[in-house]
């Protein structure tokens, strides 16, 4: 137990150090907002050892109901995942995984705010506590699991990492690549993929580093390098956009050339908040295999004692509302409701996002 606090202590610590990364957490008066889904500036993080004692000994779900929102960070420079509207809200697959959570906990959809992030600094920021949980398409390795005290929980979306082209350059493998420049985001696992995977052929290349995906795009239409890299579902969202406002005809290869299981992140050391997460995103999973969605989930009037039991009929005893399935589901969606919502993430039927009796991989434990 101390040596888990220590090492919290010194994250918190360092973060504080270098708290220029300070994102949005909170209103100006210190009231409970109602959950604008906006980004304001955040007060610097208290490295204190009650606050690395309360994280590890599962405060993080009293800190959320007593502060009446979700603090979630996320991204929004990615249609279809997250993005932000020109009115300051946010939208996308992402944000509404956020919305399943405060749903779920608070019984309102809307108590969420969204705290956006960059990826070179959002384990940083998840270490400071400055959110609860972090949505925002993140790869679930092993170092990652293992060094930055992040918890990974359901994976929501598999994906796989891609290269895009011009058409018209007729580059069609990644061996046509040799001596290319590519846009790539810096302090993601794409940059190491894209690393690992050229220099083990022996292709030669030139990383050409971004911070976000509203300067990395705009720059590959420019020109400034000859391919661009990320996941195979940003990748279809940007050629699709490329194309549509009337720019150069694009190119995805066809070769997907790592895995990139996406889903929900939280600090470490606070199980009861883990599987608060956990089974709130499970939730839209289970009710899509039920058959239960947005429209109907209020009014089941079956006598599937499964059913019964997702609806409320038990206590499970996870820190949940005994009604939070129908809370999720019915403000927010089931999994396939929410995903078709997004047309920029692609086709979900048949894919490996589909349901597991449908071939796919999404497969929840039973609810009993």
């Amino acid at each position: 137990m101390q040596e888990s606090v220590n090492r919290l202590l010194v994250l918190l610590g360092l973060v504080l150090a270098f708290s220029l990364i300070a994102v949005s957490c909170g209103s100006d008066d210190g009231a409970a907002p109602a959950a604008p889904a906006v980004a304001t500036q955040a007060p610097e993080p208290e490295a204190t050892e009650q606050q690395a004692v309360e994280i590890l000994q599962g405060r993080t779900l009293q800190r959320v109901l007593e502060r009446g929102y979700v603090l979630c960070g996320s991204r929004d420079d990615l249609p279809g995942f997250a993005a932000v509207q020109p009115d300051g809200t946010y939208v996308g697959f992402d944000i509404d995984m956020c919305r399943v959570v405060a749903a779920a906990v608070l019984g309102d959809a809307e108590a969420v705010e969204i705290v956006p992030v960059t990826s070179a600094e959002r384990f940083t920021a998840l270490q400071a506590g400055q959110f609860d949980v972090m949505n925002r398409n993140t790869t679930w390795t092993a170092t990652r699991d293992g060094v930055e005290s992040a918890n990974f929980l359901f994976t929501t979306y598999f994906d796989g990492q891609g290269m895009m082209v011009p058409a018209s350059s007729g580059l069609t493998t990644l061996e046509d690549l040799a001596d290319a420049s590519i846009c790539v985001s810096t302090g993601t696992t794409t940059e190491l993929n894209l690393s690992a995977v050229l220099n083990a052929r022996g292709i030669t290349f030139t990383p050409i580093p971004f911070e976000g995906f509203d300067t990395l795009v705009p720059a590959y239409e420019e020109g400034q390098c000859e391919a661009m890299t990320a996941d195979s579902s940003a990748l279809g969202v940007f050629k699709f956009e490329i194309e549509d406002k009337g720019g150069e005809e694009q190119h995805i290869m066809s070769e997907v050339f790592s895995k990139e299981p996406l889903g929900p992140v939280v600090l470490d050391g606070d199980t009861e908040w883990a599987q608060v997460v956990n089974w709130a995103i499970m939730a839209t999973v289970q009710a899509w295999e039920f058959g239960l969605n947005s429209t109907n989930v209020t009014s089941y009037a079956g006598n599937d004692p499964n059913i019964e039991n997702f609806l409320g009929g038990i206590d499970p005893e996870l820190g949940l509302p005994t009604d939070f399935a129908v809370q999720v589901v019915s403000q927010v969606g089931n999994y396939e409701e929410i995903f078709n919502s997004h047309p920029q993430l692609g086709t979900l039927s048949g894919s490996v996002n589909d349901l597991w009796t449908n071939g796919g991989l999404m497969y929840v434990p039973p609810y009993r």
